[in-house]
């Protein structure tokens, strides 16, 4: 089932109206799970950071033993041919995805042979409002010695989808998630920050969970914007500890945390800082 409506899928050398078949039985990808993807997003007339995306998507691949087929701009310039039809008020997701078709050495390794797709879906950014909790979950972050943790991969969802599902078990909207050593990582679905006083900490990049496009942005902008950001190792105690809590992620760019197992934050004055930043400096170029 689509996640979003009004979808458009460019496949083998076109535009496609729809969500078309793209991925066959026997497909590597279909049945052994060597694909990748990005996500970005069209709203308000514009698609923050899209090169960076597409960039991304290619390293992926690369991660994954695949073998990119479209240079990065290229594919932003393909993407942006298919967001033309639609409205600047209309928010989009955007996927530009690889996998592999055949098998090589074992039947287990991707072949020579790489898919390629981009599929395009009105989804509504989350209102402004909008806000979620977070408890724990046994389930943890893996390394890069046991799973393709620098790429995007569609095979790392599943843990995640565990993580999502054991949390709304316990009656809350996500999970907080541990790396291997037992610190902090990130939520099930997108990267965390804390603020205490007028600092605002995240967990620093160690291997084992995508540090995002989108995190990476929130940095650049609070820092030039004289917020001191330290990306530094927390403990649950330290979240717990914590003034205020937001989750950053391409999907919604920000979601402030109002609980996190017993502990309660305020909707707090730096996810609306951050926010504001964003929406600035995505609609002024």
């Amino acid at each position: 089932m689509a996640l979003g409506t009004n979808i458009r899928t460019w496949f083998d050398g076109r535009w496609h109206d729809g969500d078309p078949a793209v991925m066959r039985a026997a497909d590597h990808g279909a049945w052994l799970g060597s694909s990748v993807f990005d996500g970005a997003r069209y709203a308000r007339g514009v698609a923050p950071d899209l090169l960076a995306h597409c960039e991304r998507v290619n390293r992926s691949a690369r991660a994954l033993t695949l073998e990119p087929t479209m240079r990065a701009d290229a594919m932003e310039a393909l993407i942006r041919e298919g967001l033309a039809p639609y409205p600047a008020a209309e928010a989009v997701y955007i996927r530009p995805m690889y996998w592999a078709v055949d098998a090589g050495h074992g039947a287990i390794s991707p072949g020579g042979t790489t898919a390629f797709c981009i599929s395009l879906e009105a989804v509504p950014l989350a209102p402004e409002d909008a806000t979620t909790t977070l408890t724990t979950t046994r389930f943890r972050r893996p390394t890069l010695e046991c799973a393709v943790v620098n790429a995007k991969a569609g095979c790392l969802y599943p843990n995640n989808a565990r993580m999502i599902r054991e949390a709304t078990a316990k009656g809350f909207g996500n999970a907080l998630v541990a790396d291997a050593a037992g610190n902090v990582a990130e939520s099930a679905t997108s990267n965390v920050f804390i603020a205490k006083g007028n600092v605002v900490l995240t967990p620093v990049p160690n291997g084992t969970f995508l540090a995002g496009i989108t995190r990476a942005r929130h940095i650049d902008l609070l820092r030039g914007d004289g917020v001191e950001v330290v990306e530094t190792t927390l403990s649950f105690d330290d979240v717990r500890a914590a003034d205020e809590v937001f989750l950053t992620g391409n999907m919604s760019k920000i979601t402030p945390v109002t609980a996190f197992d017993d502990v309660t934050y305020p909707s707090g004055p730096m996810a609306g800082r951050a926010r504001r930043l964003y929406w600035d400096w995505a609609l002024s170029g």
